[in-house]
């Protein structure tokens, strides 16, 4: 409500927003959308509620012209610890977790057998 005894929902696109981010997600309805994710494979699950995700890219060399891949490791959270290692998984980027936390696991793609 604001200071009129309007409803916000009749103010439209004029109405006061607490910051630009959630102004800019009610304008697009994006939300959260636009946080980074990644495919990968599980590595390791010895961890309590945490997993290592592989994540290799492939991309032409700006000079040599190869092809070459790199591949890079996450630690994410995995609450129910579902993820078994094999597993290939989609992980987004979150707020800081730990110290090397900062992604979690959003769903199993396909189970290793």
């Amino acid at each position: 409500m604001t200071d009129d005894n309007v409803p916000v929902e009749s103010l439209g696109e004029n109405a006061p927003v607490a910051n630009q981010g959630e102004a800019m997600a009610a304008k697009t309805g994006t939300g959260r959308t636009r946080r980074r994710t990644l495919q990968g494979v599980v590595e390791s699950t010895k961890m309590r509620k945490s997993i290592r995700v592989g994540v290799t890219r492939e991309f032409k060399h700006p000079k040599y012209e190869k092809r070459v891949r790199r591949k890079n490791s996450y630690v994410a959270h995995d609450e129910g610890q579902e993820a078994k290692v094999g597993d290939v998984v989609e992980i987004m980027e979150t707020r800081k977790l730990s110290k090397t936390k900062n992604w979690r696991l959003i769903k199993i793609l396909k189970r290793v057998e």
